[in-house]
Order: structure tokens, then sequence, then C-alpha cells
């Protein structure tokens, strides 16, 4: 894990920062819809998880810019960029009702990111633990799917002095819509690090970075 600090007084969101750090602490949060017809297709297809390579798609989407890389050290007040962020995905238990939480490292490489994220799945499907290490993994971003429904909107609340600046990303069922695969995907960032360009973005890069993996 490697990091640089941000000089808060060159930062280009200087006078934001300090208004949404200090005066008005608070987070945003978006619902949009998402077409994965293309991404659907190419999985099955090619004989792989939508899963997994939406996951894939998501992670870097969100490693394509610094500001969904952004972290916030309280013990040094410091704010820093990591050099990249990791989806922290969730594995359902049908039997107990419950979820693992599974820490898989982004790579650039799709073959081994994919691979990587399929070795995590096992594992994580022989335990029933909720073992969160927040601490020890603090440029991971959570990745959850809620795959029982397609939704309209999703809202994450955290307590509003936390400065948590990692993305909250869920997503849903995809339905058909016209012929097209639709899908809900919600968006929390902090608002101190991100406005209502740079969360509209992330579903942006989202659509892009589909078109790119399916092209």
């Amino acid at each position: 894990m490697n990091y640089k600090i941000i000089d808060i007084d060159k930062y280009y969101r200087r006078d934001v920062f300090r208004h949404f750090s200090q005066d008005c602490k608070c987070s945003i949060s978006m619902t949009s819809h998402l077409d994965v017809t293309n991404l659907e297709s190419c999985s099955r297809n090619t004989g792989t998880k939508f899963y997994i390579n939406f996951l894939y798609v998501l992670a870097k989407a969100l490693n394509s810019r610094e500001d969904y890389r952004m972290g916030y050290l309280w013990r040094t007040q410091q704010i820093i960029v990591y050099d990249k962020i990791n989806p922290t995905q969730y594995i359902f238990h049908e039997a107990t009702e419950s979820c693992t939480p599974v820490y898989t490292e982004y790579h650039n490489n799709y073959e081994c990111f994919y691979s990587g994220c399929v070795k995590d799945i096992v594992k994580a499907k022989q335990s029933q633990e909720y073992a969160l290490d927040m601490e020890n993994h603090p440029n991971w971003f959570d990745a959850s799917y809620i795959s029982w429904l397609s939704y309209d909107s999703l809202h994450i609340e955290l307590p509003d002095g936390y400065l948590y600046f990692m993305p909250i990303v869920n997503w849903g069922r995809y339905r058909e819509e016209d012929g097209r695969l639709i899908m809900p995907v919600s968006v929390r960032l902090n608002h101190a690090t991100a406005d209502g360009y740079l969360l509209a973005k992330v579903f942006l890069l989202l659509q892009e970075k589909i078109v790119e993996f399916t092209r």
C-alpha cells in the first residue's frame, strides 16, 4: 500500500474541502441505472461470471481518478491519495443468511484479477465469519451486491463527523427494459472530496469501462 500526501493549500478542491470537512460535514449519494446488456452477453459468451466482471469494471473505474482514491489519516490529519484501491466484496451464506467480507486485491490485468477473485470467493464460502479488518485495509472500498431485487433508490448513512473518503457502492439485480438489461447502482461519496459532478462521473466511467471491456 502506497500513497502520496496532498498539500491542502494546492488541492484543487481546497475551499470545498474545508467547507464540507469543517462547517457542513456530510456525504452525498446517488442511484442510477446502467445498461449492462453487453456485459451480460460478454460474460455468457466467454463462460465467465457477470458478478466478477462487473466488480473488475467497477474497480477499474474508481481507480481511474485520484478523487476516488483519497483517504484521511486522522492521527496526523493528513489527506492522502492511495496508489490504488481494492474492493471489499461480500459473500452471502444461504444457510445462515449472513455475509462474509472478502478483501480482493485489484489488478489492472483482468486475468490476474479474475483468478484471484474466484479464489477469494471459494475461500469465503467456507467461512461464516464477519471479520472486517478496516485498520489493516485502509485502501479498500465497499462493493456490495444486493442480489434479491432490482431497486430504484438506496441511501447509505455515516456519522456526519466521520471523514471516510472511500467510495461505498451497491448494486442490485438487473432487469429487462425495452429489450435491454438495466441494473441499479448506488454510490456514496464524502462531500468533502466529491461534488455532484464527481458523483455522476462514477456512473459515466462505469458505462465507459463496460464499453471498453466488451469491445
